[in-house]
């Protein structure tokens, strides 16, 4: 128990951290999740990353929220899960908060303008990064590949929505692997005979 609470609180802190002082959105923070949990603890691994990206990325809500909940939960079961959420969203809604305050002030301050400037170029290499590194992950096969250039295609030169593009993947990869299983059982079916051949002929 104590050490599920232990767990919880530096997920905590650990999301918080990264909620106070990471800006351009869910990809972002996928790299900074990706540098302390991949890279230096070792709790899991690319692919494991991705797959809760898949997964949060589908499902409604925040993908950031909805992913933080999935890894909290499988790194310190529901309490884990419950202190990542909270870890993520507690600085957005603080800092919201005092920004709602003081936002006629600060809506035409030229710093703060060029602040916001300076984060926003600095946020790209950020994102890119992420992408970059998960990319060499997810794209290891031909069929990966291609899904990933149909995808993208589909995603810059037509109205298909996020939605969308998540159904036909699954609907793709779904006939694909029904296509690559009959086979098997084809090849399966087709062996078979001929071992049973043999043993007759014999």
């Amino acid at each position: 128990m104590k050490e599920k609470i232990k767990t919880g609180l530096e997920l905590f802190a650990f999301f918080f951290k990264i909620g106070c002082f990471t800006f351009g959105g869910g990809w972002s923070i996928l790299a900074q999740m990706e540098q302390e949990f991949v890279d230096k603890r070792k709790w899991l691994t690319k692919s494991e990353l991705l797959d809760m990206v898949a997964v949060g990325r589908s499902v409604p809500g925040i993908m950031i929220t909805n992913i933080s909940m999935i890894f909290g939960y499988s790194v310190g079961g529901v309490f884990g899960g419950i202190c990542s959420v909270l870890g993520i969203t507690a600085p957005a809604i603080l800092i919201l908060s005092l920004v709602t305050v003081f936002y006629n002030k600060l809506k035409d301050n030229i710093w703060c303008a060029s602040a916001l400037r300076g984060i926003r170029s600095a946020v790209v290499p950020i994102i890119a990064s992420a992408a970059f590194s998960l990319g060499k992950e997810a794209f290891k096969t031909k069929i990966s590949i291609t899904a990933g250039g149909i995808a993208l295609l589909l995603c810059l030169f037509t109205d298909l929505g996020n939605i969308e593009l998540v159904g036909l993947g699954v609907v793709a990869v779904l006939i694909w692997q029904t296509a690559v299983w009959v086979k098997e059982k084809a090849v399966e079916n087709k062996a078979g005979e001929e071992k049973e051949e043999n043993e007759h002929v014999s």
